[in-house]
């Protein structure tokens, strides 16, 4: 088993949730977030004052899958959260040790 983290851009959400639904991604963790990269944050101007922003809003996907569905869930991620601009966020993936679903003790991939 894996661990799928997406960080993206809020607005590429539902195109995200629609991509990864058609290979066959059945459940995920949706958490807003902030945070910055390369991107730094930008300055606005508010009652005629300029500060900076440095922390922007994103979306951070936790998806935990069988090996098999790893690159597709991947690959549909990629192409539907990518406006080819900066700050279109990073996909991580990791080793899952073990899951266990509370309601019926199964463990492993039956629990996912």
């Amino acid at each position: 088993m894996k661990k799928v983290e997406a960080i993206i851009k809020p607005f590429k959400l539902e195109a995200v949730k629609d991509a990864l639904a058609e290979v066959g991604v059945e459940g995920m963790t949706v958490s807003e977030v902030k945070g910055f990269g390369r991107q730094k944050g930008h300055t606005e101007i508010y009652r005629g004052s300029e500060y900076t922003v440095d922390f922007l809003p994103k979306i951070k996907l936790e998806i935990v899958l069988p090996e098999a569905l790893v690159d597709a869930a991947v690959q549909a991620i990629v192409k539907s959260a990518k406006t080819g601009k900066i700050g279109d966020g990073k996909v991580f993936i990791s080793a899952v040790e073990g899951a266990v679903r509370i309601r019926t003790s199964e463990t492993d991939e039956s629990a996912i």
